[in-house]
């Protein structure tokens, strides 16, 4: 954390990314004259009028010329003046003396809402708050109740998540965040970092910036990543990947419906400061490689929380996958693969087509929806994986991202506008396994 003697001045930079929740809470407390930039010029009139309520002035870039304050602003935002707090960092100020309940944050760049969701199973006896780009969870009488389904995983609704679900007494706080970590969390969980994709302009990169998660007490990441970007952080990281780390998997059987591998433990850290060695078996929802990672992710988070592997191996038995990630339907005799993902990159598409290589009478459908993440997936990149499609696999493209590809598919393909229109052809030529590969926000699917 920054130092807490802070000057009375304080510019909270960038309103499109949790900047009008973080200056209302900032001007709630004392001594603090706040003032607010819309950098990106996305401000709303009842945002303003919540500012203005608030005691927040709006200001430009001459304020900071003219003023100096002490400014805080998000780790991907490009600005020519030295930062002084991140959005991060402001999320633990604000709320290091409210929350009296461990916290589990993760982020990366794939997986992260699985790995949420399993850990959601893993410690439900927790009564755990969720905060996921699913969603804001809690139990209620021993059901789950969706709170808020339209927050983003911007750091600042940590505190939505909180002021929502502290009045169901949660024990346990697991939130996704992108970006980082706030320092806040017991664990941190790091899934991997498969796109070191730039942000800030270019100035910084995904690895740079997800390195906040390295302010929590413990963290557990990918072991490639962890030799790639973080080995400093040796003493307070345990590791975790499919041959190499901390937590392992071993004879891994793969199905699309349920997997079963062995997973091997070794001079694991725990909370408690206890060093653990175990081997046992899992079965789960895990019906390839990238699966079983964000399994092992769960299963090291959890252990280093010093929960027993009973109770691991129960949670994940019931973890039957996500809808809005990977999850599977069985509609007139053809198994439906769905990979509806706002944040669908060309490494998960890539890892998707892995599953149905070896399936019978197969067919991909790709497409989906331009602007429902910051980071655009290249258009070339995904057009050179699906032109390496077997030409035995059929393919469709849907959507406004596959209309734009294609005059870059060499193969044979469809285009077919609306998806689940392409889903019906695909049932009605007789293909047994549909992969579609969409990208879009899954609440967003009108039929749903």
């Amino acid at each position: 954390m920054p130092d807490a003697n802070m000057p009375d001045q304080i510019l909270i930079v960038d309103m499109t990314h949790g900047g009008v929740k973080l200056a209302t809470c900032f001007s709630k407390l004392k001594s603090f004259d706040v003032y607010a930039w819309d950098i990106y010029h996305t401000l709303k009139k009842e945002q303003k009028d919540e500012l203005q309520i608030n005691n927040v002035t709006l200001v430009g870039d001459d304020f900071i010329k003219e003023n100096k304050p002490f400014i805080v602003a998000p780790v991907h935002c490009k600005l020519e003046y030295p930062v002084d707090m991140t959005h991060h960092e402001a999320i633990a100020y604000i709320l290091e003396k409210q929350i009296n309940i461990p916290i589990i944050e993760i982020t990366g760049v794939k997986g992260k809402t699985s790995v949420v969701h399993m850990l959601k199973e893993i410690f439900k006896k927790y009564n755990p708050l969720i905060l996921s780009s699913l969603g804001i969870e809690i139990q209620k009488n021993n059901k789950w109740i969706l709170l808020d389904r339209d927050v983003s995983i911007t750091p600042s609704n940590i505190i939505t998540a909180w002021q929502s679900g502290r009045k169901y007494n949660p024990g346990l706080f697991i939130t996704e965040t992108s970006l980082g970590g706030t320092g806040l969390g017991r664990v941190g969980v790091l899934t991997n970092i498969t796109e070191d994709y730039s942000v800030a302009s270019g100035r910084k990169t995904a690895s740079q910036s997800k390195a906040q998660i390295f302010k929590d007490e413990l963290v557990c990441c990918d072991y490639e990543s962890y030799q790639k970007f973080y080995t400093q952080f040796q003493e307070k990281t345990n590791t975790f990947g499919l041959t190499q780390g901390n937590v392992k998997a071993e004879n891994v059987t793969y199905g699309l419906m349920q997997t079963v591998f062995d997973v091997k433990v070794q001079e694991l850290k725990t909370i408690s400061g206890v060093i653990i060695e175990k081997e046992f078996q899992i079965e789960t929802f895990a019906p390839a490689p990238h699966h079983v990672e964000n399994v092992l992710s769960a299963i090291c988070a959890a252990l280093t929380c010093g929960i027993s592997v009973e109770t691991i191996q129960s949670g994940l038995t019931n973890f039957k996958g996500l809808k809005g990630r990977t999850s599977f339907k069985i509609a007139d005799d053809a198994v439906i693969i769905e990979e509806i993902n706002p944040g669908i990159n060309v490494t998960a598409v890539k890892k998707a087509i892995e599953m149905i290589k070896d399936l019978s009478k197969s067919l991909v459908i790709f497409g989906g929806q331009y602007g429902v993440t910051c980071e655009e997936i290249d258009e070339k990149a995904v057009s050179k994986v699906l032109n390496q499609v077997e030409h035995g696999i059929g393919l469709i493209l849907t959507g406004e991202l596959g209309e734009t590809l294609k005059d870059d598919i060499k193969r044979s393909f469809k285009y077919v506008e609306d998806y689940t229109q392409a889903v019906d052809q695909a049932k009605k030529k007789g293909y047994q396994h549909i992969l579609l590969i969409y990208r879009s926000n899954y609440h967003n699917i009108q039929h749903r």
